[in-house]
């Protein structure tokens, strides 16, 4: 297909909850400048054979366009942890579905000034934070709780991810009923962002977690993955902190993805709000209350005094989404159960899997990576 060649395409629309407008008295609306798109030279993807409900679609061999496969070919390659391979683009790994989804993000997102963008690498926190700005960003709107949208629906259906969601197969977004500020999540590195990210005032909150924890939790999140696949058994804990140490996971190197973030957020700490998930978890009033002044919506005095901030940590809480009905039962449309993204949630949990050996060399690893530049965990 040619770059001119017009075509119909996929569209993706928002969730449930942002079909009916808010009150033009919160400041929101649900008019888009997101301009209708007349080409996909990316798009042109056929859709896949009818798949087993036995067999979920994140299994599924890639279905891509001829310009990716031609990309894939000149890219470095490796086993991915859960199924097929992963390639090497702009120095971080993608598997082919995700990596189509990049390119066509790239090319397509029009960022928003007012967009808010949450930025994680896999496994650090990012359905919790998805959560907590949703129910932060939301409160005026949903005021009592046991009616609130994440009581029944997942955190990535209400923030659903660029690259994971929205632009995955071929779609193109939708965004004709999203309401302003839009919510997205993401785990694309800062330097694949698309520019328009790049060149707006638009906000990017990210969320990271120490490398220890984070490896672990990515090991089981895989393995769990991995359950629904016939005779695939599961990765051993070396043959996955090799991967990890030598930067091969999803989107990474992980310490390369944070460094950026980082970097940018102190360029620009008006447009970037970094954050630890360790800090989170110690003082999760002082950091949401930053959160919150940094995405223009403090909380009030009034707020405080009549317990709304307590109120969206007990919902946000991990005990609380783990245990709702939605997340034990329900799953994303490619397959994966919501139940694998709630284990344990906890600070420290890597010493009770890694060797001395494995925390060593990991503490060296991260030392001479953020070396330098006042980041430490």
């Amino acid at each position: 297909m040619s770059t001119t060649e017009s075509c119909s395409v996929p569209t993706v629309s928002p969730p449930k909850h942002l079909e009916s407008s808010l009150s033009a008295d919160n400041g929101y609306s649900t008019q888009s400048t997101t301009p209708a798109l007349e080409s996909c030279p990316l798009s042109d993807v056929q859709p896949s054979e009818p798949v087993s409900d036995n067999v979920p679609k994140y299994l599924q061999e890639s279905v891509v366009t001829e310009e990716c496969k031609k990309l894939i070919l000149s890219l470095p390659t490796e086993k991915d942890w859960v199924a097929n391979n992963l390639h090497q683009y702009q120095g971080f790994w993608h598997t082919a579905r995700h990596l189509q989804a990049v390119l066509v993000c790239q090319r397509h997102f029009q960022a928003e000034d007012s967009d808010i963008l949450l930025v994680t690498t896999p496994k650090s926190g990012t359905t919790w934070l998805k959560a907590i700005v949703f129910a932060l960003m939301n409160r005026d709107q949903y005021r009592n709780n046991n009616d609130h949208p994440l009581l029944s629906e997942n955190p990535h259906v209400l923030v659903p991810f660029l690259e994971i969601r929205l632009y995955i197969d071929g779609r193109v977004a939708d965004f004709t009923k999203f309401t302003s500020p839009r919510l997205f999540g993401t785990h694309i590195p800062f330097s694949s962002l698309p520019e328009t990210v790049k060149n707006s005032p638009c906000k990017l909150v990210y969320l990271c977690r120490n490398p220890k924890d984070t490896f672990v939790s990515i090991w089981h999140f895989t393995n769990k993955l991995r359950e629904k696949g016939v005779g695939m058994g599961t990765n051993s804990l070396e043959w996955s902190f090799d991967k990890f140490t030598r930067g091969v996971s999803l989107n990474g190197p992980f310490w390369d993805h944070v460094l950026e973030y980082w970097k940018e957020s102190l360029e620009n700490p008006e447009r970037v709000l970094f954050l630890k998930y360790e800090d989170m978890k110690e003082q999760p009033k002082v950091q949401v209350s930053k959160l919150a002044k940094f995405l223009g919506r403090p909380f009030s005095l009034e707020e405080e005094t009549n317990g709304v901030l307590d109120g969206i940590l007990k919902l946000c809480s991990f005990e609380n989404l783990s245990n709702l009905e939605v997340n034990k039962t329900g799953k994303l449309d490619t397959g994966e159960d919501f139940n694998a993204f709630f284990r344990q949630g906890e600070v420290g949990d890597a010493k009770n899997h890694l060797t001395p050996q494995m925390i060593e060399k990991l503490d060296q690893i991260t030392q001479e990576k953020l070396h330098g530049y006042g980041l430490k965990f």
